[in-house]
């Protein structure tokens, strides 16, 4: 039975439903008691009910990519040091970027094949004008499990309630310091107590875990680790440690990077208590948690310990290139194919020999290095 039978027999099963007490799920168009609207509810039916997984985005070593991030914008309100050159980046001109119906008309295609978790990045996605109409329209998209954002906070507090009410799901929130000065200097710009605003609003609308992405650099920040940990004391965050990656222009080098394994062992020294949680298999997220308190920390080892052999994720550049892998250089235009006329089925064609080209994993941290890539803003986080 399809997504859509299902929606007629569920539609004719709930006439004896009063007005009063129901309402329809424009996601899944079956009907609720109010009580029952829930993001659990929703993910549940559409995994009861999901088609077979398409063959397009499945890769010839079997991994099934059901997670798309999607960029909105090469411009950022910040000049991070890991993600942007200082100085700074040749950006693409407008005419040349996806416009918000060939975001939404992708982002349809590729949940029809099977993804039902899809990410806005940027750039800064929230100084995008139409970001919430853009969440809303994803919203009504049959098959989407999740829509989330990966933002740097600084307009979050004020944005946010009127993207949850459009349908946002999950928040990641960009923070690499607790020291206002140290924030100031990682980032380029000021912005530190509006970052922290945005999280206390995150919470307090109802996101549970809030993520908050820490960038660990070596001389850097690498003196906050136990003071992030605690952080998930009082509060349900996730602090996602994220081991340095090399990208075009950030100056990478081994000796800034610090590894998960020296993380870990350095917030042991203090909390020796501290628990491994169960994770899914294509999680990027080794988890933990101190026990009793609210939040929990993760570390994201993608130099020490890659986890590309589960890899689910595929990535579309506000230019429109689709990335099959972060650290690959191999692009192909799908914005060129829809402005030149394309079909829907050639589209899935060019999309799925895309993946069928993906590599087995990357190329490893010092290769990568000397890689030639996009810097990290003109990837999309």
């Amino acid at each position: 039975m399809t997504l859509s039978s299902v929606w007629q027999h569920t539609m004719e099963k709930s006439e004896s439903l009063s007005a009063s007490n129901a309402c329809l799920h424009k996601r899944t168009g079956v009907y609720y008691s109010f009580q029952e609207l829930s993001s659990t509810r929703r993910k549940g039916f559409l995994m009861e009910h999901a088609a077979p997984f398409s063959a397009f985005l499945t890769d010839r070593f079997g991994r099934q990519h059901n997670y798309l991030r999607i960029s909105l914008t090469e411009k950022c309100n910040l000049r991070c040091q890991y993600c942007m050159p200082e100085e700074g980046v040749h950006l693409t001109p407008k005419s040349e970027l996806l416009t918000t119906h060939e975001i939404i008309t992708l982002a349809r295609l590729f949940v029809k094949e099977g993804v039902d978790k899809i990410r806005l990045t940027g750039g800064e996605p929230l100084i995008r004008p139409d970001v919430v109409d853009i969440v809303a329209q994803l919203y009504k998209i049959e098959g989407i499990k999740t829509i989330a954002v990966t933002t740097n906070g600084i307009n979050l507090a004020r944005l946010l309630p009127r993207l949850k009410e459009a349908g946002l799901d999950a928040i990641n929130i960009s923070l690499d310091t607790l020291v206002p000065a140290k924030f100031e200097f990682i980032v380029r710009r000021k912005g530190f107590h509006k970052v922290m605003e945005g999280i206390h609003k995150a919470i307090e609308l109802g996101y549970n875990p809030v993520k908050v992405n820490c960038v660990v650099m070596r001389g850097l920040n690498e003196d906050e680790l136990l003071d992030f940990v605690d952080l998930t004391k009082n509060l349900p965050l996730d602090v996602r440690f994220i081991e340095y990656m090399p990208f075009d222009g950030n100056k990478w080098n081994f000796k800034k990077m610090v590894s998960y394994k020296e993380m870990l062992d350095t917030i042991k020294q203090r909390w020796p208590e501290l628990e491994k949680l169960p994770c899914e298999a294509s999680s990027t997220a080794k988890a933990y948690k101190v026990p009793d308190f609210q939040g929990q920390v993760s570390f994201i080892t993608s130099m020490s310990e890659h986890f590309c052999g589960t890899c689910s994720r595929l990535r579309i550049t506000a230019d429109g290139n689709l990335k099959v892998c972060l650290f690959g250089n191999s692009e192909v235009s799908l914005r060129d194919h829809l402005r030149v006329g394309s079909s829907e089925d050639e589209l899935v064609e060019i999309i799925g020999a895309a993946v069928g080209r993906k590599k087995k994993q990357h190329a490893g941290m010092f290769n990568i290095s000397q890689m030639k890539n996009r810097p990290m803003i003109l990837i999309g986080g």
